[in-house]
């Protein structure tokens, strides 16, 4: 890193970039029963907002990272952040869950910008070697989305209508514009001869998946977040609808859940003093799979209540907090000059499936926990597998 550079800021700008999906997602989850009944609809169609988002963040990044290896990294970020205020303010706007959906897709490309790019400059302005530490204390920013953010989503809702949780999400993209603009290093310049070929880009993409090392670290973070997402797309109908919990204490419980994420990616750098990123990947990817299992098997027993729906739940999602930065820097590690292009594919890949994740919970029409719990167990049983593919050195 340059000595011109400031770290401790960086970090912090490219953790808040990287808050935008989370932000985005989950300050809206407590309104998901309201817009319901606000439409008129049933929850698939709201669950499809959801998903719409996950698409445009998925298909922005495919089409983000090579422009930003391109053109580098500073205009493509301030011009997505543009269109991320206008499609929040257009969603705050939206008459009928039809619009939303489409003000969403809008949002979610202009919100993918920060991930994308963060893990991009994270390659450009840190040495391989401290990439996964860097990960982790961007977590520690971002976390603070999950916590705080359906808790804030839910008071908002409860005072000032749905609405005013989409004009927060403006306000928000604003302020991160300035920032952006103003003290966030510029990082990779760009480089002409990377063509922006529809056919150049997908063969770039089809490079990166021969790599067998590159394709199990990205396939094992995409199955991990779907499980994550599922649960994300769930869990309002689960707590709010079925076991009518209400929806500022729903973000409680949210937030409680997030933390547990946090405390784990924090953990993340001491346990690298004594055990391999890899080493730690398989051990979360085992709690993970246990806690999936025990929280399918709580789905299928009314008897077990709501803590035998809320512990292997958190567990799931404390897990993360150890998969993300192990998977992604060791995913990331091996590129260099197309670390946009790497950085695009993998969140391509993760939110696409997240999209799938969530579609399928509102596809099994069970009114019960069972459609989130199968959904996750899958997504954990997919990472699962494929770590069981890796060396062991």
């Amino acid at each position: 890193m340059t000595a011109s550079v400031h770290p401790r800021r960086s970090i912090f700008l490219l953790g808040s970039l990287s808050a935008f999906g989370a932000l985005s997602i989950d300050m809206y989850l407590p309104s998901l029963p309201t817009l319901q009944q606000q439409f008129h609809t049933h929850a698939l169609a709201i669950q499809l907002s959801l998903a719409a988002f996950f698409i445009g963040f998925s298909g922005g990044q495919a089409l983000l990272g090579p422009v930003s290896d391109r053109f580098g990294r500073r205009w493509p970020l301030l011009l997505a952040l543009t269109l991320y205020i206008a499609a929040s303010i257009a969603c705050a706007l939206a008459a009928s869950a039809s619009w939303l959906a489409i003000f969403r897709l809008l949002q979610g490309i202009g919100a993918c910008s920060g991930p994308v790019i963060g893990r991009a400059l994270v390659r450009d302005l840190f040495p391989p070697e401290e990439t996964a530490h860097i990960f982790a204390r961007m977590i520690l920013v971002m976390g603070v989305a999950p916590i705080f953010a359906p808790l804030l989503g839910g008071y908002l809702l409860l005072f000032f209508g749905w609405q005013s949780i989409f004009l927060l999400l403006a306000a928000f993209g604003t302020l991160s514009l300035l920032a952006s603009a103003t003290l966030l290093p510029p990082g990779h310049r760009g480089d002409p001869t990377h063509s922006l070929h529809i056919v150049a880009i997908f063969t770039r993409f089809a490079a990166l998946l021969r790599d067998t090392q590159f394709r199990s670290y990205a396939i094992i973070l995409a199955a991990s977040f779907s499980g994550m997402f599922a649960y994300i797309a769930g869990s309002p109908f689960v707590f709010i609808d079925l076991h009518h919990i209400p929806a500022d204490v729903f973000g409680w419980i949210f937030g409680g859940n997030a933390l547990g994420l946090i405390i784990l990616s924090q953990l993340n750098r001491r346990l690298h003093r004594r055990y391999a990123p890899r080493k730690l990947l398989r051990i979360a990817l085992l709690v993970q799979f246990v806690a999936a299992a025990l929280l399918f098997t709580a789905s299928l027993i009314p008897s077990s209540g709501l803590p035998g729906l809320l512990i292997p739940l958190f567990f799931y999602v404390a897990s993360i907090g150890l998969v993300s930065p192990n998977s992604m820097a060791l995913a990331m590690n091996s590129q260099n000059k197309q670390a946009g292009t790497a950085s695009a594919l993998l969140g391509s890949l993760q939110f696409a499936s997240a999209a799938v994740a969530a579609m399928g919970v509102g596809l099994i029409a069970i009114p019960s926990a069972v459609p989130m719990a199968l959904v996750i167990l899958l997504c954990a049983l997919i990472a699962g597998g494929m770590a069981l593919r890796l060396p062991t050195t």
